[in-house]
């Protein structure tokens, strides 16, 4: 049998460097790829130094390293698609976005065509086959949470398809992050102290929100309480999420939070943490990826944002078909318990214990 051949991922980041080692060491054919996505002259832009910080590791290891330029098409995938979810008014996931769009279908893509079988990441998660019948019809392959509860990063992945997850690996999700350093540590890595990065998608530590600014034009529009009054203005409703409580110009009295968004007259309606507004016991999803066959109704769990507590939900169609396979046909999501927040352009992700079973974009 043919050695298998991977195209690792390396960001930089200590995670996708012991990837790669772990790999080499498991007798893969290992090379590296670095993802040019995104380029400026400004400090706050990682890439110049991700670059090189991920070539010095490839030589260490003694794996080809090759770069791809992805700028123009993660523009056009990602950060245009993002300007334009604001512009509705919604709030969308970059980081789903990446990893759906550019790393395992862009860099994914790449890969197999120079003949690679598989790419793999530093995500904390895992794909595991199984051969109960009815989970999947796609040989039994699963994606799973990462071991580490505090690193778990299946939330991001649970819209990619099930032919992106047959091509892909995830070698360092049966670990916590801790023995990720260790073993950074022990192989001698040149990263292995390195912070782990932070900030937007590639785009690294800007503030977003003037990031988005300088995008998407300015709007001045009312900002008012439950009542009706209006108590300040803002300039740009893009700039406010369900639930957000910074950048409510209104001085004096209790914590405002935003409760609502009155998209046709641009308005923001605010009041306190408190207010039953701010929480909702069911959303509606669209644009479902299920990377499962499941019957319907489906008593699950579900997470609308990353690193919230598993909730109990029941999923239901209007129809009542008792079977779910295809996109374009709305979910109802009903919760056992209220959900605060629940925000609209969001990922839902749908769980059967540690189990992704799919997910889906929050609408309603």
């Amino acid at each position: 049998m043919s050695q298998k051949k991977v195209l690792v991922w390396l960001s930089g980041g200590v995670d996708s460097a012991v990837s790669a080692y772990l790999l080499k060491e498991q007798g893969y054919e290992v090379s590296a790829g670095f993802m040019i996505n995104y380029l400026t002259e400004d400090d706050s832009c990682p890439t110049r130094v991700d670059m090189a910080v991920a070539r010095e590791v490839a030589a260490y290891l003694d794996i080809p390293f090759f770069t791809f330029d992805f700028i123009e098409e993660y523009e056009k995938r990602v950060l245009n698609y993002i300007f334009e979810w604001y512009k509705q008014w919604l709030t969308p996931n970059p980081d789903v976005f990446c990893n759906t769009w550019v790393k395992f279908d862009l860099f994914r893509e790449e890969a197999i065509s120079y003949g690679y079988d598989f790419v793999a990441t530093g995500h904390y998660a895992q794909i595991r086959m199984n051969n109960e019948e009815w989970i999947m019809n796609n040989g039994g392959l699963q994606l799973l949470r990462g071991v580490d509860p505090e690193k778990d990063q299946s939330y991001f992945l649970s819209a990619l398809s099930r032919e992106q997850l047959s091509q892909a690996m995830f070698p360092i999700g049966h670990l916590p992050k801790s023995e990720v350093r260790d073993i950074a540590r022990k192989a001698g890595l040149p990263n292995a102290e390195r912070k782990d990065s932070q900030g937007l998608c590639f785009v690294g530590k800007v503030n977003f929100w003037d990031f988005l600014k300088a995008h998407i034009p300015a709007q001045k529009g009312e900002i008012r309480d439950t009542s009706g009054r209006v108590i300040g203005e803002h300039d740009g409703a893009f700039q406010y999420t369900i639930g957000q409580r910074k950048g409510i110009a209104v001085g004096g009295g209790p914590a405002l939070f935003v409760l609502e968004k009155d998209v046709v007259n641009n308005i923001i309606i605010v009041w306190t943490e408190d207010d039953e507004r701010l929480f909702r016991k069911s959303c509606t999803l669209a644009q479902m990826n299920w990377l499962t066959d499941v019957p319907l109704p489906l008593e699950c769990e579900a997470q609308i944002r990353y690193r919230q507590a598993p909730q109990s939900c029941l999923i239901t169609m209007n129809n009542d078909e008792w079977i779910m396979t295809n996109e374009g046909i709305d979910l109802h999501v009903a919760f056992d318990t209220p959900q605060r927040a629940i925000t609209p352009g969001q990922v839902c992700a749908l769980y059967d214990g540690d189990r992704v079973l799919g997910s889906g974009i929050i609408t309603l």
